[in-house]
């Protein structure tokens, strides 16, 4: 089954918060770059055939299941980097994926971190996507399943590297305190072209998407310092308690069935979603006929 990755093009004003990213097929002049997904061992909308688990039990990571107390939840490292021009098949590419560890103390702000930026702010960057967040557990996973390569921490352009955040273990709308900063949970990442271009591999987008190791964002719900070693506390828990990777499953699924339906309502309700998001959630529902209430 090809999965279709259609980059909506810029100034339309639809999905800021998916990074204008649908995997569907185009039928439409609003999208002007198309690049073909494979996905193997037949793809459809069962979390079993896309992350290899079922919904309900079991890690999404393939790393063990694990408990973090609250201490054990920590910034490993900050990462930040302006951005730069690089050469992709032949042709100029602006990005800002390439981050370095920073040193020291660093302002988180609303839109995010002194120090860093994204090149297209039309898809990146923002104050629901402030800080870009992924989990050192899954770098293992990573190293192996990318023999002879350097994977350094930051490569996959986070700005935190955490530890004790998982995917299918915090959710949208969940609060943190990480230094003096305060944080929110708002969405699960969608990979774009640019990450194969950091890794300098075509099939990257799509062995990310696979694996279920998207990371999340946080929105910046108070201005304050973070720095490496910072442990990340536990504020508030949303009472929705919808995964993150719940989230990226519904986006990606081809069918809903009814607990799917379910997990959208419950969706639809957290506040920290973007609108961007819940829309497409709500059009998604519209055309099964389905009410979002």
């Amino acid at each position: 089954m090809v999965i279709t990755l259609i980059e909506w093009k810029a100034g339309t004003g639809r999905f800021n918060a998916p990074e204008f990213y649908h995997w569907r097929v185009a039928h439409s002049s609003s999208f002007d770059t198309v690049r073909e997904l494979s996905l193997g061992g037949g793809y459809n909308a069962s979390y079993h055939h896309l992350y290899g688990r079922s919904q309900t039990k079991g890690p999404i990571t393939g790393e063990p299941e694990m408990e973090k107390t609250r201490a054990e939840m920590k910034l490993v490292s900050v990462n930040t980097g302006l951005p730069r021009e690089v050469m992709w098949h032949g042709r100029s590419v602006t990005t800002g994926i390439f981050k370095q560890p920073v040193q020291g103390r660093v302002a988180l702000r609303k839109l995010n971190l002194d120090g860093d930026g994204q090149a297209d702010l039309t898809v990146h960057g923002g104050e629901y996507k402030a800080v870009y967040c992924y989990p050192i557990a899954h770098y293992g996973y990573w190293r192996r399943e990318l023999p002879g390569r350097e994977v350094p921490i930051a490569i996959f352009g986070e700005n935190f590297t955490t530890d004790g955040l998982l995917e299918d273990s915090i959710h949208l709308g969940d609060q943190f305190s990480i230094g003096s900063a305060k944080v929110i949970v708002t969405q699960p990442r969608l990979p774009c072209y640019k990450l194969g271009v950091r890794f300098q591999a075509d099939d990257m987008v799509k062995r990310f998407l696979a694996s279920g190791r998207t990371g999340f964002y946080f929105a910046v719900t108070r201005e304050g310092e973070v720095g490496a070693d910072d442990e990340i506390k536990l504020i508030a828990r949303d009472p929705n308690g919808v995964p993150v990777s719940e989230i990226t499953r519904l986006y990606i699924a081809k069918r809903y069935a009814d607990d799917n339906v379910t997990w959208v309502r419950r969706a639809l309700r957290v506040a920290a979603l973007p609108e961007s998001w819940k829309e497409y959630f709500r059009e998604r529902l519209q055309r099964m006929g389905i009410a979002a209430g």
